[in-house]
């Protein structure tokens, strides 16, 4: 009965780590997540400062498998190579090993006080920034609680027959352990929750050190196959860049694994504790794996590249491949399934706009005309799908739709003639502006061009928000696009008025691209209105958004009038 208690507990403290990391890293990434590309690409031709920002993003993500699957998704659309996305990659892991170390230190004193802090922001303010650092604070709180837990149910077993005969066979079978470690790391989807649970162990001492480096070790095993595993689905430059680590992660692995066992090596962190030998010895072993493999990432390029050959390149004749609409006409007469293949073609039609939208703040440097014309060429792909999706529905029969699948059909076309406007933006507005820069030689002022990236990375950000919204129709993330869009119109707002007054101060390259700029102002934030509208329906169906204020604003003028 007592083993049973232990593994319940043991279950509901684990749930519990698992649900406040994955607490902070929501809140971090919906605070800044318009930031990532910059902060991953900003020097992404320098392998050292691509790993000190694979460094900066896992501290910040709170996550090393989120930042490699980060940079994954930016070498599969051109934005890393592979060196820089592995050099990306190999930093994270140092990043989520310092983040380790700090929630490693004894801060139980603090849970009440990040409990009080988080939980007044969070429910009590109301401005979006400010509830996400409260988001952030209790997450915190709560992984110092889980450990804490953890560390209470141990005490009932700890002097029992079963953990010690299990941390005795961990012990005398290191590769049994490093296994072990591997594995529940990929079962929890966290190195840093699988490694702090480790850490409390062998803190609490259920655990030998000796075991406890062994399943650090193959945590750092587990860690490097979960971003294999989540990006199978992506394109195969994508997943170049976690074969690449696995590769350095598995081989590093294995021949700590031997040396710790096998040399008196480990007597160099004796002076540091049980529990913080074991955190001492996932940093030494992640830098020492950044030093000795970053000079050399290059050489692990054509290896990888011969595993996972490049797929038939998607061009004929010189010109690209249209790609494959998913309306099937098969389905017309269920109304079910061909509204689940209007989804999909409209997600197909976001797709596209999406990658007219990412190289938009490259054409205004270079002013490529070919890549111009590229992404006006996908513009009469986007307007064509638009033509098929209203002919589509129109095909449905009415008779065979209950009220709620009409009203999701037209929701569905009103949203694809959203995503045609914002195609328009791009191709006639943006493209013309980027045009007529190059054209008249014409540049921004330092601050102005910071401002422009800033709310481009926060309209590619929303579109990721926007298609995950289109499939889920989740209420919370709907309500974040609709908070997402009033940032933007503020940030619009407000980097006007610095425009404006770096005019007043005779700013010279603000007053020749002063046009240029408001006119990109106002396409961002009318690119970004058009892709968040998929929120409406979904708000205005839970109660969330109301049609209009119209009537209340005049009912309450005339209560005013006849008092």
């Amino acid at each position: 009965m007592t083993t049973l208690i232990f593994i319940l507990n043991l279950a509901g403290a684990t749930m519990l780590l698992l649900f406040a990391v994955r607490m902070v890293q929501t809140g971090i990434e919906r605070s800044m997540g318009s930031s990532f590309r910059r902060i991953i690409t900003a020097r992404r031709e320098n392998r050292l400062q691509t790993a000190f920002a694979g460094v900066l993003l896992a501290i910040i993500l709170q996550s090393a498998t989120a930042a490699a699957l980060l940079a994954s998704g930016f070498a599969g659309s051109g934005l890393l190579s592979f060196t820089g996305g592995l050099s990306v990659v190999l930093g994270a892991d140092v990043g989520s090993a310092l983040v380790i170390q700090i929630l490693s230190f004894k801060l139980s004193w603090m849970i009440p006080l990040l409990l009080a802090a988080g939980g007044y922001l969070f429910l009590k303010v109301e401005g979006p920034v400010l509830r996400q650092v409260g988001r952030i604070l209790l997450g915190v709180a709560l992984i110092l609680l889980a450990l804490r837990l953890i560390g209470e149910a141990m005490g009932p077993i700890r002097d029992g027959d079963f953990l010690p005969a299990i941390a005795e066979y961990l012990r005398s079978d290191y590769v049994t352990a490093f296994l072990v470690g591997a594995a529940v790391t990929f079962v929890m989807h966290s190195s840093v929750a699988a490694i702090l649970m480790f850490v409390t162990f062998v803190s609490l001492g259920a655990l030998p050190v000796g075991a406890g480096v062994s399943l650090i070790l193959g945590a750092n095993l587990g860690s490097a196959t979960l971003p294999i595993w989540l990006s199978r689905g992506m394109a195969v430059d994508a997943r170049r860049v976690p074969l690449g680590n696995l590769i350095l992660r598995g081989i590093g692995a294995i021949i700590a694994l031997l040396i710790v066992n096998n040399t008196p090596v480990l007597g160099l962190f004796r002076g540091f504790g049980d529990g913080q030998t074991l955190v001492s010895v996932h940093l030494a072993f992640n830098i020492l794996l950044l030093i000795s493999a970053l000079p050399f990432v290059s050489l692990l390029e054509k290896p990888v590249f011969s595993l996972l050959p490049s797929d038939p390149v998607a061009e004929k004749d010189g010109e690209r491949m249209k790609p494959v609409s998913a309306l099937d006409h098969r389905v017309i007469n269920n109304p079910q399934m061909a509204l689940a293949s209007l989804t999909r073609e409209i997600l197909r039609m976001g797709e596209i706009v999406e990658m007219m939208a990412r190289p938009v703040m490259e054409l205004y440097q270079s002013g490529d005309t070919e890549q111009m014309e590229f992404i006006r060429d996908l513009d009469k792909e986007v307007n064509e799908a638009l033509s098929d999706i209203r002919r589509y529905v129109a095909a449905i029969p009415r008779e065979r739709m209950t009220k709620s699948e009409a009203r999701h059909a037209r929701e569905l076309t009103e949203y694809a003639i959203n995503l045609e406007v914002a195609g328009d933006i791009i191709s006639k507005k943006l493209m013309q502006l980027a045009a007529e820069k190059k054209r008249k030689h014409l540049k921004f002022s330092k601050a102005g061009w910071q401002e422009l990236l800033g709310l481009h990375e926060r309209v590619m950000a929303n579109m990721t928000l926007a298609f995950n919204v289109l499939l889920s129709e989740d209420l919370e993330s709907a309500r974040l696009l609709m908070e997402e869009k009033a940032n933007m119109a503020s940030k619009e707002h407000k980097s006007r008025k610095k425009h404006l007054k770096r005019l007043r101060e005779g700013l010279e390259e603000s007053f020749e691209s002063s046009d240029i700029h408001l006119e990109t102002l106002r396409a961002l934030k009318d690119l970004n209105s058009q892709i968040a509208a998929v929120a409406y329906p979904i708000l205005y169906k839970n109660g969330q958004l109301l049609e209009t204020r119209l009537v209340e604003e005049m009912d309450n003028r005339e209560e005013k009038a006849a008092q």
